[in-house]
């Protein structure tokens, strides 16, 4: 798994150059691997609450928040190697080095804390990257009196309550989200998922995993959902982060049916994304907006205004690669970007829910057959529901829950299949455990969520800071 290096100042000369940077993700089986990111929400911890921050508030970026934590993540001693990132003389991030083994740390807009783990071969080092990580921020995160908690919605703060993060490319998505949606700032704000990157042996090879992956992450969604509540009360969604994404930008986002059609390819993904608006272009170091261009009039000739004269480059179109936010994303590797952030346990159930679908042969045969079952018409239409109604969205003769089911039977087939065995000799279907249980009869986390909430919380949603946090 690899991501498009540093920017490639070439201009680009062919259709077929764009095609090629995808292409160039292909690799043998020996070499697939799994990368997790997830994100989580920070909050002020009742002790170190006072005028300036309130109890349950999101920390600001400074001081004594989350800048602070990358610097003292940065100069931690015996841990992992972080070289600083910087955004016009701010930090906002740091890549690993050495024997951090290529993950990185970043922020989304609102301050949600992501990791981007490393490409790694099985579950169980996933597991303990993940460990790791949870571990590596607790001692800073108890001297700076802030605590983190992975959910797929903010369930208290209202936008105006959550600081922005200086990283000028979210300067310019947020002048641009609310001319294309009404929830697109909500989506940079308050929403945090986790999603798995996987590999791909060739272009077929690709547009299966892509047709299974894409047509079943409805059914990831309400898996998964982890957010009940819009600013202290259930809202009537299990999943209200994937309901924001229904109204973000919908010519960048959700389940374009080319990708389900036949022949879907490469040169079909790129020709997709040429008509993509554009949001910024990067020129001696520094952004400019172009929000709304067209890459494709640009390659033609028609510049965007502020960039007269000059030509597109690969790495201007690598960088677009990054703008684009469907349910399932190419770029030289998947993205599955289709559930709510929730537990340490569900993130990572969430990477071998996929592995074990996509990374075995026979297992993608019967994933594939699962999903022809209907039409591809009928997936899009669940897109749709499953925010509201989760697993109890209607579908066949009953509800999701028998689809979901057989997923996850497949998933463990899949995993068994790869026989990668931990120190225990335990293989990676021990990561699936909660979804058996969701399969089993068991709640969601949405489900588990409004329960206490009407429960033993007593309508008091910021319990769920303490039960949630990492």
């Amino acid at each position: 798994m690899s991501n498009p290096g540093a920017h490639n100042s070439n201009v680009i000369e062919s259709f077929e150059q764009m095609v090629g940077i995808l292409a160039a993700g292909a690799r043998p089986r020996s070499g697939w691997r799994i990368g997790t990111e997830h994100e989580k929400f920070g909050f002020v911890r009742p002790e170190a609450a006072g005028p300036q921050r309130g109890a349950w508030s999101s920390p600001p970026y400074a001081p004594r928040g989350i800048e602070a934590l990358l610097r003292a993540l940065a100069a931690e001693k015996g841990g992992r190697r972080w070289e600083e990132i910087i955004d016009r003389d701010a930090l906002i991030g740091l890549k690993g080095m050495g024997d951090a083994k290529g993950g990185s740390i970043s922020l989304e807009p609102g301050g949600q804390f992501e990791l981007s783990g490393a490409p790694l071969r099985t579950l169980h080092e996933t597991a303990a990257e993940m460990d790791q990580h949870f571990a590596a921020i607790r001692p800073a995160c108890a001297a700076l009196g802030i605590g983190f908690m992975p959910l797929g919605f903010h369930p208290t703060a209202r936008r105006a309550d959550i600081p922005w993060m200086p990283k000028s490319r979210y300067a310019i998505m947020r002048d641009y989200m609310p001319r294309v949606g009404t929830l697109g700032l909500d989506m940079m704000l308050r929403t945090c998922t986790v999603q798995v990157n996987l590999d791909f042996g060739s272009e077929a090879d690709m547009a299966r995993k892509m047709r299974v992956s894409l047509a079943l992450q409805p059914v990831a969604t309400a898996l998964f959902a982890s957010s009940p509540f819009y600013e202290g009360r259930p809202n009537g969604f299990m999943s209200n982060r994937a309901r924001v994404w229904t109204d973000t930008d919908n010519a960048r986002a959700g389940m374009p049916r080319r990708f389900l059609e036949d022949g879907f390819s490469f040169a079909a993904y790129v020709d997709w994304l040429l008509d993509v608006p554009m949001y910024f272009v990067t020129r001696g170091g520094r952004m400019i907006n172009v929000a709304g261009s067209s890459f494709r009039a640009w390659l033609e000739g028609r510049n965007p205004p502020g960039l007269e004269g000059e030509r597109p480059t690969i790495g201007d179109f690598e960088d677009h690669l990054t703008t684009v936010f469907p349910d399932v994303r190419l770029k030289q590797f998947l993205e599955m970007r289709g559930a709510d952030a929730g537990s340490p346990a569900m993130m990572l159930a969430q990477s071998a829910l996929w592995t074990g679908l996509l990374y075995d042969e026979a297992t993608l045969v019967a994933a594939e057959k699962l999903v022809l079952e209907h039409g591809w018409d009928d997936y899009v239409a669940l897109r749709a529901e499953v925010p509201r109604t989760g697993l109890d969205t209607p579908w066949g003769q009953g509800n999701l829950r028998p689809l979901a089911a057989r997923m996850i039977a497949l998933a463990t087939d899949g995993l068994r299949a790869r026989a990668a065995r931990d120190a225990q000799g335990r293989d990676e279907t021990c990561h699936l455990a909660p979804l058996h249980e969701i399969a089993a009869g068991g709640p969601t986390q949405a489900e588990s969520w409004l329960a206490a909430y009407h429960g033993r919380w007593k309508g008091d949603v910021t319990h769920i800071f303490t039960e949630a946090a990492v």
